[in-house]
């Protein structure tokens, strides 16, 4: 049922003025909020949850929250692809350490939905407690929960059970809205207790649909995003929704479908992933083209990206970066890239902003979709580790400018300024005067030039294929600066005195002057700062880099209130951390991440991570007189500029040690290949209709895997018919996805392994799938009168993503068609797949190969008969071995450690293997294909203090010898410090 304006107002509170008014509703909607009524000030506090209503709202610059503009600074984040919730708040508190102030996340429907009917949110799919942990750490939600959602996943996150069912999908069919309203209403009554509005929680905006385009111009696709919008509104979300456009191509925009009268609770959003190589381009409030030939696809909503790329997915291979893996995503979209292209978005009036991904994380089990391998660390800021890497850098120092200069947050396009060898953006806020310059070089070499401004010319370089941002006319705190060629991190009030952070490329000369009517006092607190007052103005100037920090202390003249101008080069700028408490705002320098402050009494007590020997500087109230860092005293001193100094240098991390895998079991399986093996619990494959786009052969059962329940992973089968005499050839027709496979044994002899080329682009875009034929001559030892069986194990890379809307996720997988030559025997076939789900690790955990199906992946299971091996192996065989081992680690509680698994052997051998620590699917290693050697191992499902399970389930392909070839445990990265860590249930044999 549409609400009407009185129940939304009803729902909304005094929020309801921002979305009934307040935006762009659709023609002739007005705006609560002109632009003059709500001129610059603060930004809002950090979100908490208060119990007090809030109101969201909007015009063509921002949100308006509680009538103050925000600027969105948000990084994206998936949950399930981080399987420990203890770590969920590790990355939540690095993510808003580093400058950001929301995070986005997808939530996947078939990582929550087993069967039809039936959700589990409890365990590492506790939705409710990742609401609570973002809450807790002063982070904004941008919830994205489909139904729809691509992310590089299985169906697009279309649960298993959906392929097989009557309905279109992401159309107003009747039948695939049932479910989907099923789904939502799972989600949004989780969802509506941690509604920003309701003072409850922090979610801010909500998503509906992902990137949908394929209907935009028929009655469908409207009535579709229609009933999406009914449906979560009368599940009672109030907070703003939006969709996010495949590209500003002004699909969505407000008005474009029935919202049941609603006006303004709309926003547009589009995305964008631009190749290293592009000119970064001109979209948002200032840009120009789009369908509507103006300024901006929505222009009285505010410049919205909810996917930007902070890196880019690798396929199978590598082929994208050359077989380099993620390491080389992260070295083209480096910090550089950062600057270039977040500025250019700056620059073009867009004020909320989303970096997909800002930590990628890991597609276990059976979640990647074929494009992607089991790693999605995308090149990120934040690497699959967790590890903090470079590109964290223009993050931090954007992020924290963003939410403490609100100046940001309402640009106007001011006059051209011209700049030679550089593209230069000139903005001004009308309220403040403040001018903001973007200088972008898309060069392959540097650029010095003049930088023209309304306070004078400017010597700056921009490094090629960089960009940076100057400020003029800017205030800091009592003062105003006149220009600096160093970027402004930060301006606050700490203590009795305001602080300002100043960032540049390591090696660079800062030069700042300030407006000074009267001589100040200027204490130079490091020898390389230098500094000169002349005709009413105090120039400074300070080197970035060799120094670490570099502090001035500029005091008296016009105002009383000290000014700290601290400058820093990138490395140094990522350990200034600012933190608000009730009892004021600290600055804090040093260590490698802050996660918590308070003050309690003189006491400041700081809690977060150090990896290397360092200080730690503490800027705040007056009175603070000791130090206590992570629940430990230190010693302390007080400087020339107000903070509180450790006196000795806080220790670095210690080692730690990892051992060496020994002590391996083997067991051979696939007893299903044999002539004798009872088969006669697995399901009969009779049906002779499917629900699937993929047609069923003439004459022939359905054999496609979906249809029998069976959903991820490997899936095997059983064909028995009478007399092969005369039978020359087998044809296996099979679908897969990409690298998937089919292995075939006649009378338990086998005919050989077939694997899924990597297909065209022509093909992928008409199918969705990867159709191949396996075809193997029957020689004639195998032919003869009597009974014989077709054994086939078939190992599935999962479905397509249907990202046109041509519900290519129901595209058959398994086993499609099987032809013979020579004869056509009738065949009676028989499937198994994966058993029922593990009801702790979810639907996706396991396949349906033998061990799997028995228990041999869990910890607990009684190997002592198994063959005790030892690594390198080389084998050749056809089908499936499994290897196990245990492992102890003894890593100190208070430090975090990451741990990998990295397996290596001769590319030429042609196998894969199913990586399961402690009965967690970790991931899919394969030989010959890669580029992944390195699979995550994380906390919490890793004992980092007891003993672990390591099993290893290795399909060969019979072609070369197989491996394993070396296994071992490798050190990705450690930290003193970071956050308690929760075992995750493990349930064993």
């Amino acid at each position: 049922m549409a609400l009407s304006r009185r129940t939304f107002s009803a729902l909304a509170g005094s929020a309801a003025l921002g979305f009934a008014l307040g935006g762009s509703g659709g023609p002739g909607a007005s705006s609560a909020y002109a632009a003059h009524s709500v001129p610059t000030g603060p930004a809002p506090a950090p979100p908490r949850v208060d119990g007090k209503r809030h109101t969201i709202g909007y015009d063509q610059y921002s949100l308006l929250v509680d009538d103050r503009r925000l600027v969105v600074w948000s990084g994206e984040m998936h949950p399930f692809r981080l399987p420990s919730p203890s770590l969920w708040r590790d990355v939540l508190q690095k993510m808003r350490a580093h400058g950001y102030n929301a995070v986005s996340i997808y939530v996947s429907w078939n990582y929550h939905s087993p069967a039809p009917g039936h959700y589990d949110f409890s365990g590492v799919r506790d939705l409710d407690l990742f609401l609570r942990m973002a809450a807790e750490t002063g982070l904004y939600v941008i919830l994205r929960p489909g139904p729809y959602i691509n992310a590089e996943i299985d169906g697009g996150g279309f649960p298993g059970w959906l392929t097989a069912t009557r309905g279109t999908a992401r159309t107003a069919d009747p039948t695939y809205l049932s479910h989907v309203d099923e789904w939502l209403t799972q989600v949004n009554r989780i969802a509506r207790r941690h509604l920003f509005t309701q003072g409850k929680g922090t979610i801010l905006l909500y998503q509906i649909e992902n990137e949908y385009d394929a209907h935009v111009h028929e009655a469908t696709g409207r009535d579709y995003m229609s009933h999406l919008y009914k449906k979560v509104r009368a599940d009672g979300i109030d907070v703003p929704l939006f969709h996010n456009d495949k590209g500003r191509n002004g699909h969505w925009v407000p008005g474009s479908f029935d919202t049941g009268g609603e006006k303004g609770g709309w926003l547009y959003g589009f995305d964008g992933y631009p190749s290293p190589s592009q000119t970064p381009p001109d979209w948002g409030l200032f840009g120009h083209g789009g369908p509507t030939g103006g300024a901006t696809a929505s222009p009285r909503t505010p410049g919205f990206v909810p996917e930007f790329g902070g890196g880019w997915f690798d396929p199978w291979g590598g082929a994208w970066f050359d077989g380099k893996g993620y390491a080389e995503s992260r070295r083209t979209r480096d910090a550089a890239y950062e600057r270039r292209f977040y500025l250019t978005n700056l620059a073009n009036g867009l004020t909320l902003h989303n970096v997909y991904m800002t930590f990628g994380g890991t597609s276990w089990g059976w979640l990647p979709a074929p494009v992607v391998y089991t790693s999605y660390d995308y090149g990120a800021a934040i690497d699959e580790g967790r590890n903090v890497t470079a590109k964290i850098a223009p993050m931090h120092q954007l992020g924290h400018l963003l939410q403490r200069v609100p100046d940001f947050a309402r640009l106007d396009r001011a006059a051209e300024v011209r700049a030679e060898g550089l593209k230069v953006y000139h903005l001004t806020n009308p309220d403040t005067g403040t001018h903001v310059y973007v200088a972008r070089n898309d060069g392959t070499a540097p650029v010095t030039t003049d930088l023209p401004t309304d306070a004078g010319d400017l010597r700056i370089t921009v490094p090629a294929h960089d960009a940076r941002m100057l400020t003029t006319g800017l205030r800091l705190g009592k003062r105003t600066l006149k220009h600096s060629t160093a970027q402004p991190m930060l301006c606050l009030t700490a203590g009795r005195q305001d602080v300002a952070v100043f960032t540049g490329r390591w090696g660079e000369m800062a030069e700042l002057v300030l407006k000074c009517p009267q001589e100040p006092t200027v204490i130079r607190l490091d020898p390389e700062a230098a500094w000169a007052y002349d005709s009413n103005e105090l120039h400074v100037n300070a080197p970035l880099g060799p120094g670490g920090l570099t502090r001035v202390l500029v005091d008296k003249g016009e105002s009383d209130t000290p000014l700290l101008l601290l400058f820093a080069d990138d490395a140094t700028a990522v350990r200034i951390f600012p933190y608000d408490t009730p009892s004021g705002t600290l600055v804090v320098y040093g260590p490698a991440l802050l996660r918590h402050a308070e003050l309690r009494g003189s006491e400041v007590h700081l809690t977060g991570d150090i990896t290397g020997t360092t200080s730690v500087e503490v800027w705040g109230p007056r009175g603070i007189e000791s130090l206590v860092w992570n629940g430990r005293k230190v010693p302390t001193r007080v400087t020339l500029s107000g903070s509180l100094m450790t006196t000795g240098m806080v220790p670095s991390v210690p080692e730690v040690r990892l051992p060496r895998l020994g002590g391996w079991r083997m067991r051979t399986e696939n007893p299903e290949a044999g002539p004798n093996f009872d088969d006669s619990s697995w399901k009969a494959a009779d049906k002779t209709s499917s629900y699937s786009v993929t047609p069923v052969p003439e004459d022939q059962p359905v054999l496609f895997a979906d249809d029998y329940g069976f959903h991820y992973g490997d899936v095997w089968y059983r064909g028995t018919f009478t007399d092969s005499s005369g039978i020359e050839e087998v044809s296996l027709a099979y679908s897969t996805g990409t690298q998937g496979l089919l292995m075939a044994w006649l009378d338990g002899e086998p005919l050989g392994t077939h694997r899924t080329p990597v297909p065209d682009k022509d093909t992928t875009a008409r199918k969705g799938s990867w159709d191949a034929a396996a075809v193997f001559p029957v020689g004639e030892r195998l032919r003869s009168p009597g009974r014989h069986v077709l054994s086939v194990l078939v190992r599935r890379m999962q479905r397509d993503m249907d990202g046109k809307s041509l519900d290519t996720h129901k595209v058959a997988r398994g086993l499609t068609a099987a032809l013979f030559k020579g004869d056509t025997p009738e065949v009676r076939w028989r499937i198994q797949g994966e058993a029922a789900p593990d009801p702790v690790r979810g639907p996706l955990n396991n396949g349906g190969l033998y061990g799997e199906r028995k228990g041999w992946h869990l910890p607990g299971f009684r190997d002592r008969d198994w063959k005790a091996v030892s690594f390198p192996r080389a084998e050749r065989r056809q089908g499936v071995t499994w290897y196990r081992t245990t492992f102890r680690l003894s890593v100190p509680a208070d430090i975090d450690a990451s741990v990998g698994l990295t397996l290596q052997d001769d590319p030429y051998r042609a196998y894969r293997a199913q990586i399961f620590l402690n009965g967690w699917n970790m991931g899919q290693y394969i030989n010959n294909v890669g580029p992944q050697h390195t699979f995550v191992l994380p906390n919490g499902i890793l004992r980092t203090r007891g003993t672990n399970t390591l099993a290893l389930a290795v399909l060969s392909e019979f072609t070369t010898l197989s491996g394993p070839g070396e296994v071992q445990l490798t050190l990705l990265g450690r930290a003193s410090g970071g956050t308690p860590v929760a075992p995750v249930p493990s349930p064993g044999h």
